[in-house]
């Protein structure tokens, strides 16, 4: 099976090719320029470089999100569009689940996050058991702050990755200590082809359907509706 796995949810651009899930090239970029410039190019070079035309893919794996609202948008519009014109499976995969892929083989909790603002991030609770990711408890958008006094209450010990870290590590380590765990940099950066192998062993999605995962509206949305309230 050959698989194009896509990542635009954040800053973080990820394309990966596999297969027969074997990683055939990955491509993890961190600029400023935007996901449209960079998303064809970087696939059109990992398929040259395979020597791979997009007639032999049989699936795209696309990160849904939380994250960027446009990133988000891009990588899934571009996902729908290649299965539609190729007519082949779509899958999605949370971005917060990929992310949690990089503490494998930590035994306790994993709280991969993204920034969001204003103090916020997009996270939840992961962990492995008996070598299978497992979400544990519901993605949230919520202050840092109230999550990490909700960790503190859980007494548990708690692996945190995110290409954020820097923002919220000093508020993580002074209100969890002992309990909480930091990696390095360079493992909290979501991996293209952590993406395509989840995307392997999951469930197709009908492409027409298939949604971006904002897990909460746009501000602009938001004001909208706070008008329409406040005009009625």
């Amino acid at each position: 099976m050959n698989v194009l796995a896509i990542d635009t949810t954040n800053h973080i651009l990820g394309v990966a090719l596999l297969s027969n899930n074997k990683v055939l090239g990955e491509i993890v970029t961190d600029s400023k320029r935007g996901q449209t410039e960079r998303l064809m190019p970087a696939i059109e070079f990992i398929m040259n470089e395979a020597s791979m035309v997009p007639e032999q893919l049989d699936r795209i794996v696309v990160a849904e999100g939380p994250g960027s609202y446009t990133g988000v948008r891009i990588g899934i519009t571009t996902a729908k569009t290649l299965a539609w014109s190729l007519n082949i499976p779509v899958v999605a995969v949370s971005s917060l689940e990929l992310l949690a892929y990089n503490g494998k083989n930590f035994p306790e909790f994993i709280s991969p996050f993204f920034d969001a603002r204003r103090g916020t991030v997009f996270t939840g609770l992961y962990k492995w058991i008996d070598n299978t990711i497992v979400q544990v408890s519901d993605h949230t958008n919520v202050l840092m702050e109230d999550w990490l006094n909700m960790l503190k209450e859980r007494n548990d010990q708690v692996l945190f990755i995110s290409p954020h870290i820097d923002l919220h590590r000093e508020k993580i380590i002074d209100r969890l200590g002992a309990s909480s765990v930091v990696l390095d940099d360079v493992f909290n950066y979501p991996r293209p082809s952590h993406l395509a192998k989840i995307g392997i062993e999951r469930e197709s999605v009908d492409q027409f359907s298939l949604t971006p995962n904002y897990l909460r509206l746009a501000e602009a949305e938001v004001n909208w509706l706070k008008e329409q309230k406040e005009n009625k």
